[in-house]
């Protein structure tokens, strides 16, 4: 096998395509490794370590055993946007507090809007540890500080302020409530995606009256979104306010309806989802299976806590 430092060679030669399973060789590198691969990396095209970054980001949504954290953390620093912009999406599992600033200092002086969307939205991840009691408060104000300014600078790109926004939905914190009320009600088509996206997060049923009204909107964007918040907030009491939408002309509203069941569950989901197993569509139909497995696994779940 040739050595890290002949790969990253190759690996830099924009004439020879990216493989995968010779990607595979960058996960889990030793500190000495990490080294080696932060002294070449510069020296690669950035176009080209767009590539790798695109490849590595897409490696570790399927296999989660693969671990390019020590790269992506590199790349936060990188020349090239979009290379930043790929490495915050691939630390999308990385929950360490050491994060927190790198995405903060990113959010607010990065030069490149699709960057300091892309750190907005990460900082949810320490939002949700702060619901769950996982992260101390003093981090979690450098958080909450950062997202609360974005959303509430009305001459911020509106991009940034929503991302804004659906990270911070997930707090329980009374002024963010407020936020998304606000952003709903507002002229701005993206802030109001952005508000029913964080409905979901939030968790406060007194939001779905909200979003059953969204579910018949003529934007299939908003009913979209809309049906994810259902399936987040997975309260058996919007099934039948989403049953229509199994036959919604938009493919990926059908789609996130049929997930939407899964994660609600229960007797009546399963019901309506049974009876698109033959439905004319492929698509449907390995969509209500997937959901039905969710589905059957909570109630064997159900089952099993019942019987011990």
């Amino acid at each position: 096998m040739a050595s890290l430092r002949e790969y990253l060679v190759e690996l830099g030669d924009t004439g020879r395509p990216l493989k995968a399973t010779k990607l595979l060789r960058l996960s889990h590198l030793t500190d000495e490794q990490r080294g080696e691969f932060l002294d070449f990396w510069p020296q690669i095209e950035a176009k080209r370590r767009g590539q790798v970054v695109h490849q590595l980001v897409d490696l570790t949504e399927d296999n989660v055993d693969l671990n390019f954290d020590a790269i992506f953390l590199a790349c936060l620093s990188d020349a090239d946007p979009g290379v930043r912009a790929g490495a915050i999406r691939g630390l999308w599992e990385y929950d360490q507090r050491d994060l927190i600033e790198p995405l903060i200092t990113l959010l607010r002086t990065d030069g490149d809007v699709d960057v300091r969307a892309e750190a907005a939205l990460a900082l949810g991840c320490f939002v949700l540890q702060w619901e769950f009691g996982s992260l101390r408060d003093c981090y979690f104000r450098q958080v909450e500080q950062a997202l609360r300014r974005a959303i509430a600078d009305d001459g911020e790109e509106l991009e940034i302020r929503a991302r804004a926004l659906e990270a911070i939905g997930a707090c329980s914190l009374p002024w963010v409530r407020q936020a998304i009320d606000e952003a709903y009600r507002s002229d701005s088509h993206r802030l109001r995606v952005s508000a029913i996206h964080a409905m979901g997060r939030n968790c406060d049923l007194s939001w779905l009256p909200t979003l059953f009204q969204e579910l018949n909107n003529g934007d299939p964007e908003i009913r979209y979104e809309a049906a994810l918040s259902c399936g987040s907030l997975a309260e058996e009491v919007a099934v039948p306010h989403l049953a229509p939408l199994i036959e919604d002309e938009d493919a990926e509203v059908r789609a996130v309806t049929i997930a939407a069941l899964g994660e609600i569950g229960g007797r009546e989901a399963k019901t309506l989802l049974l009876r698109y197993l033959d439905h004319p569509s492929q698509s449907v139909r390995e969509a209500v299976r997937e959901a039905l497995s969710l589905v059957d696994f909570d109630e064997d779940a159900l089952s099993s806590g019942f019987h011990q």
